[in-house]
């Protein structure tokens, strides 16, 4: 009898101890079956904050984000934040002071955390967000102040992401203006004067406008009507060309010597202090468009392969026709694309993107009132003024003055001329000798001739 109970309590513990087994089995297999992916994070710095993006994760409820000093031994807890349903969710870290910081994340489903995220170092470094401006140009103060608003959720001035639009002129404004003239002008003159694979073919009307161009190089003055009888050879002079062969071609232009500065070939003349407020702009969530008067794929060109990242999507210019490399003149209203064919250009010039056209292209093509506008002339003021007037949204124009005779093409009468236009119109003025540390960089300096310096006059 003993020996019945003996066993029946054996029996009965081994019972107990598989039940405890099984309950934890499925305990683990539960919580196997819900622990939260582990998260993929990228982090953006804009001025004194940290944007942290988290790819939705599978079986999260939300994360848990860690932050320290890249040199520090422990990260402390920055915050909780709940999964959006999104497919990203974001949240800011602001105020932060300038130096390295270490970021990582952690994924969450009740009480339940996955591994952490890749770690990612970035610096802040609010003092330096235009490190190539001067504490004291009026931009530098104007645009971080901007900044600091429009991007605060709870400020009056407030922008949605969906309507930061920043809309930029090309040549003057990004891209040195003239050496001794436009980037397209004098591409133009190459094609038709120099390539020896087309100089021979060139057309007359496409000489007497390489002609007109030569005389402006020397004079500094435009003949009537050349913007658009440049267009129009600009088109004629590269029919046939794809795309792919057009950029081709100019970027073996762009490594030829800029003639009027030593250390810069064609494609180097990019304004460095300019390139950092686009990087800002673009750091904020600003989509930045090209709105120039240079043809559209010419800047596409221009921007192939230089340190502007701009879209082709994001590059408005003016135009020519593109047709189907077998469709001989048939109107497009008659002609289906074919397997086999390409796009090539067309040899038709549709129209010259300055003044009230390049608004016109802005409306059609953006189809979102910008909301802060750069230039440098004349043929911007359409522009700015469509950017500031009567918009719902905290609104900025800048123009640049190009009054810097030194260290750059400038023309003092065309700068004076400008800086009055904004006093009248309310832009903001941006002097190239006082405002900017540095134009192109070290190792550039400009040539100086007497033609040159005849048309700075």
């Amino acid at each position: 009898m003993k020996k019945v109970l003996k066993w029946s309590k054996a029996f009965a513990l081994i019972m107990v101890l598989a039940l405890v087994m099984t309950v934890q089995s499925f305990v683990e297999t539960d919580a196997a079956e819900t622990a939260p992916a582990r998260p993929k994070i990228s982090v953006k710095v804009s001025l004194d904050s940290i944007t942290v993006s988290i790819k939705k994760a599978e079986n999260a409820d939300g994360y848990r984000i860690y932050i320290k000093g890249k040199d520090g031994n422990k990260y402390s807890m920055a915050v909780n934040v709940k999964d959006s349903g999104a497919k990203k969710t974001t949240y800011t870290i602001d105020g932060l002071m300038d130096g390295e910081y270490r970021v990582r994340a952690k994924s969450y489903s009740g009480a339940v955390y996955s591994k952490y995220s890749s770690a990612k170092n970035v610096a802040v470094d609010t003092k330096d967000g235009l490190s190539l401006w001067n504490d004291d140009a009026p931009l530098k103060k104007e645009l971080i102040a901007y900044l600091q608003t429009v991007t605060d959720e709870t400020s009056a001035d407030y922008i949605p992401v969906e309507n930061r639009i920043a809309v930029f002129d090309l040549d003057g404004t990004l891209f040195c203006e003239t050496d001794p003239n436009y980037f397209d002008h004098m591409l133009l003159l190459y094609r038709v004067t120099e390539d020896p694979d087309y100089k021979d073919k060139a057309s007359d009307f496409e000489r007497e406008t390489a002609e007109k161009v030569k005389a402006m190089n020397e004079t500094g003055v435009e003949a009537e009507g050349l913007p658009v009888a440049h267009g129009t050879a600009v088109a004629t002079a590269f029919a046939g060309m794809t795309q792919d062969e057009f950029i081709e071609y100019i970027q073996k232009f762009k490594e030829l010597p800029m003639p009027g500065y030593e250390g810069m070939n064609r494609g180097d003349g990019w304004y460095k202090p300019m390139l950092e407020v686009v990087e800002l702009l673009q750091a904020n969530d600003f989509t930045v468009y090209i709105v120039s008067g240079t043809d559209r794929y010419i800047v596409r060109g221009l921007v192939y392969n230089s340190p502007l990242d701009i879209p082709n999507r994001q590059i408005i210019g003016s135009d020519e026709t593109l047709v189907s490399s077998d469709q001989n003149g048939t109107d497009g209203l008659n002609y289906v694309f074919k397997d086999g064919e390409k796009v090539v250009l067309g040899g038709g010039f549709v129209v010259k993107n300055l003044k009230m056209n390049k608004v016109s292209a802005i409306v059609r093509e953006i189809g979102v009132q910008p909301v802060l506008s750069f230039g440098n002339s004349s043929g911007d003021a359409s522009m700015a003024e469509y950017t500031t007037y009567n918009n719902k949204y905290k609104s900025l124009a800048f123009m640049l003055c190009c009054d810097d005779t030194e260290r750059e093409n400038g023309n003092i009468g065309k700068a004076e001329k400008m800086y009055s236009m904004c006093e009248e119109f309310d832009w903001i003025p941006v002097s190239m000798k006082n405002d900017w540390k540095t134009i192109y960089g070290d190792g550039v300096e400009r040539k100086f001739s007497e033609a040159v310096d005849d048309m700075a006059a």
